[in-house]
């Protein structure tokens, strides 16, 4: 594209200005969610009118930054919430200005100058400066070790200290404070909350749900103190600790300010704009400046100025109808927060404080967890807070912003619109369906059923396609199962469930993959990368660890571990604790141990000064405490008195969990210890799509819990019941019956085979519990039970691929150290292929 110059008339310098292809001028202030999803919506109504120049503070393309919390969770990564990456504004020829912000508009000349002294002219300009944290006037808040928490290069301060660990406090229990708080939380941090208001979230939570949430984030490992004042921050150098008003001193290396946020009107006010609260806009969201427009945090429209995502879209709707000559008109939003704080769901619209007319319904379910109210005046719904279960929060929403009458509806309305609708009976998809046309769907992208069910008409036949198509459902996902539900009411059978792609670094799935490493006899993961395709150079912490499982299966023996591509608790051979120290659990064969093993344990808990010893619900001892430095002298300790790795931390066996069967217990049917042990020394060590956890029963009382287990076996009189797919976790599920056999050869080659069939077939971070929802328990039982060929061809690749794999440096096998009591249970094996700590 052709630009020419002329020179401005005060310096001499040149100016870049319109270019000679007859198109406007656009240049926007701000590469944000506002500015760029303004050019979106003008881009959809008509992409050749302008030419169009955008300016960002920060070096980044766009990204979400409601997703900043996963990130900082470690959930996610930066290219896991990028909007538009470098190729949209490649293909729509928009130039990016990044990381030079703009610092002085020129009303007159009609000119923008950049920090490092760019100058542009623009024939249009809007303003998207979003806002600005506030940071509260105390002593010492300009401490090194003092941030906010609005961008990422406010995560990436946050992570560096993380990584650190120690104490950490947070300003601030409102949404973007407790976010904070709990991605610290889970980076390892020991954090307190400090918030002046009794109640959390108090703008959008009444104390009954404020409690709730306190409670819950309470019993996650944070100090939450509501009704405290900051006095000051300390410190020499840099931040030391958090002074409260009744002279509590709270310790700290990191302090997060999340107290609110203030409009960015300074650029505009120095221009001479007409200013308030925010930047003043009309209905068409143009500024006292007929070239001048506004849109975003940054903006004051009849008095109101708005935080929340959907008010934002419905302005640059209206902003991009304006500046293609169809005006629309802003007329203000009624706002909701439907949320997900630390993983906790919330929500709440309109007005919750009530009065005197008011009255209120409300649900609790201590057990679950949740709390509903509704606020009711004159047979309408004025308020509504729900937390725990938020699936109806469109539903109340909607209802609240049309004024409707509830009165029909009252006796059912509490229970939500699925019961509602289906006259007493909970029907999800009538709910759905009974939504109007402009029913919020989507609210951090401000998608109405209306456009979702348009893009599903259109052509977008899966949930994937509706995501690229509307948004809909690609921010934070509580709005999937709408989604999901106007799609199969839509299209019915017609639905496609669409490939799921490994990571957004490929478009290729999980099984793809895996067919591809085998059928072109690929051995590395920068081959794999460059041989697929990748969209990214070195892929991501979602692909890598993938692609270094699949390789490490498909290869065993041949392909050589690359440590960079694990979890830190596997590099680390040890689980990361909230206060940065690990926890080391060596391995007890089926739950057994000797002197010899207790003496060690014993002196590396005195040696290294462990504060904790406890027993875990897999039969074995869990020592906590222990300085990331001293992990090698730790378990070169351990190696030394025979014992190895627990695996704890691994996507791998975990234990084998056995009670004393028949050698000990009177109802015992089997020697189910010995059988345990045999089993465990087969298959430790050998890495899997997810943890994997093993017991044995020494009868059908089932002390053992064999049937919540991967694979569990519980002894009968006349052999082995053999049970697949349980787990103990968060969605508890019975194992189904595989088969019973009659040997514990049997047993061993059965549990063999499921695992490599296992290892071979699911999804990385894909647990047997769900991988046999998907396939199938007759295609387990097809091929390792009726097929007995088949059977023998898996059992053979496990063992194969237990016999070949690689030493670990040291954490193996402590030079065929048996336990003193159980010689006669088995030789060990080969070592594993472990990975060293770097």
């Amino acid at each position: 594209m052709d630009f020419y110059e002329r020179p401005d008339t005060d310096d001499g310098s040149m100016i870049e200005t319109v270019a000679q292809d007859g198109r406007s001028h656009l240049v926007v202030i701000g590469n944000g969610m506002a500015g760029c999803r303004a050019i979106e919506e003008l881009l959809a109504r008509d992409g050749t009118r302008y030419r169009v120049t955008i300016f960002g503070a920060e070096p980044r393309v766009n990204y979400n930054r409601i997703m900043l919390s996963p990130v900082l969770a470690g959930e996610k990564s930066f290219d896991d919430i990028v909007i538009n990456g470098h190729d949209w504004y490649r293909d729509n020829g928009i130039e990016l200005v990044a990381g030079d912000p703009v610092v002085s508009i020129d009303r007159e000349a009609r000119i923008v100058v950049a920090r490092s002294g760019r100058s542009v002219a623009y024939d249009k300009l809007l303003i998207a400066t979003g806002s600005d944290p506030f940071i509260i006037p105390v002593p010492g808040k300009d401490l090194p070790g003092v941030i906010a928490f609005r961008d990422m290069g406010d995560v990436d301060t946050m992570l560096a200290a993380a990584a650190e660990g120690g104490d950490a406090v947070v300003i601030g229990g409102g949404l973007l404070g407790l976010e904070a708080a709990h991605g610290l939380t889970l980076r390892g941090m020991k954090v307190t909350v400090i918030h002046l208001m009794p109640t959390l979230m108090e703008r959008q939570l009444d104390e009954a749900a404020g409690w709730l949430l306190k409670s819950a984030l309470e019993s996650r490992g944070q100090t939450i103190l509501t009704g405290a004042n900051t006095a000051e921050i300390v410190g020499a150098d840099r931040v030391e600790g958090v002074r409260l008003k009744d002279d509590t001193l709270i310790p700290a290396k990191l302090v997060v300010m999340a107290v609110g946020i203030r409009p960015n009107v300074a650029l505009a006010a120095q221009a001479g704009l007409d200013v308030g609260r925010g930047i003043r806009v009309d209905d068409h969201m143009v500024t006292s400046d007929p070239n001048i427009r506004a849109v975003g945090e940054c903006v004051e429209h009849d008095g109101q100025v708005y935080g929340l995502v959907a008010p934002l879209w419905e302005m640059c709707r209206a902003l991009a109808d304006g500046l293609v000559e169809a005006p629309t008109g802003y007329r203000g939003s009624v706002t909701s927060t439907k949320l997900k704080v630390a993983g906790l769901d919330v929500f709440s619209a309109g007005d919750f404080s009530g009065g005197d007319s008011a009255e209120d319904i409300v649900l609790r379910d201590a057990s679950r967890g949740i709390y509903k109210r509704l606020v009711i005046k004159d047979n309408r719904i004025v308020g509504a807070v729900l937390y725990g279960d938020t699936a109806d929060g469109g539903w109340y929403f909607d209802l609240l912003k049309k004024g409707e009458d509830i009165s029909d509806a009252r006796d059912l309305l509490i229970f939500g619109q699925a019961f509602a609708s289906g006259g007493g009976q909970a029907d999800p998809k009538a709910a759905v369906a009974a939504l109007s046309d402009d029913a919020e769907i989507c609210g951090c992208n401000g998608v109405s059923k209306g456009k979702v069910v348009a893009s599903i008409t259109g052509g977008a036949c899966s949930l994937d396609a509706v995501r690229s198509s509307c948004k809909a459902s690609a921010s934070c996902g509580s709005c999937t199962e709408l989604v999901e539900n106007l799609l199969a009411l839509t299209l019915g059978d017609e639905v496609q469930a669409g490939p799921k792609t490994l990571c957004k670094c490929t478009s290729f799935g999980h099984d793809d993959v895996r067919r591809e490493i085998v059928a072109q006899g690929m051995t590395s993961i920068p081959e794999v990368m460059q041989k697929l395709h990748w969209s990214t150079p070195d892929g991501c912490s979602s692909c890598r660890p993938a692609l270094n499982y699949y390789l490490l299966c498909a290869l065993p023996g041949e392909y050589v571990d690359d440590q960079q591509s694990r979890f830190v608790n596997e590099r680390m051979h040890a689980n990361i604790q909230k206060d940065g120290t690990y926890s080391v659990v060596p391995r007890m064969w089926g739950g057994l141990t000797n002197p010899r093993e207790l003496r060690a344990i014993a002196d590396v808990v005195e040696k290294f000064n462990a504060p904790m010893v406890k027993v875990t619900g897999g039969q074995r001892l869990d020592i906590f405490g222990i300085k990331k430095e001293d992990l090698p002298a730790v378990w070169a300790d351990l190696n030394a008195a025979g014992m190895v790795s627990g695996h704890a931390y691994g996507k791998s066996l975990r234990t084998v969990k056995t009670c004393v069967g028949s050698e000990w217990c009177r109802f015992g049917t089997q020697d189910s210890t010995g059988l345990g042990v045999k089993i465990e020394r087969m298959s430790w060590g050998s890495w899997m799509p997810h943890k994997f956890k093993i017991a044995v029963s020494g009868c059908p009382r089932n002390c053992a819990e064999a049937t919540i287990k991967d694979f569990g076996v519980v002894c009968v009189d006349s052999g082995y019941e053999l049970h697949v797919g349980g787990n103990g976790g968060i969605k508890v599920r019975a194992t189904d019956l595989l088969c019973k056999v009659e040997t514990e050869q049997q047993a061993m080659d059965h549990c063999a085979a499921f695992i490599q069939l296992y290892r071979e077939e699911a999804r990385y971070l894909e647990r047997t519990a769900p991988w046999i929802e998907r396939v199938g328990l007759e295609h387990i039982k097809r091929r390792i039970v009726e097929d007995e060929i088949g059977r023998e061809a898996l059992t053979a690749r496990f063992l194969f691929s237990q016999a070949h794999s690689q030493e670990d440096p040291w954490a193996a096998r402590a030079s065929g150290v048996e336990c003193e009591q159980h010689q006669h249970l088995g030789e060990f094996r080969p070592a594993s292929a472990l990975e060293a700590v770097r």
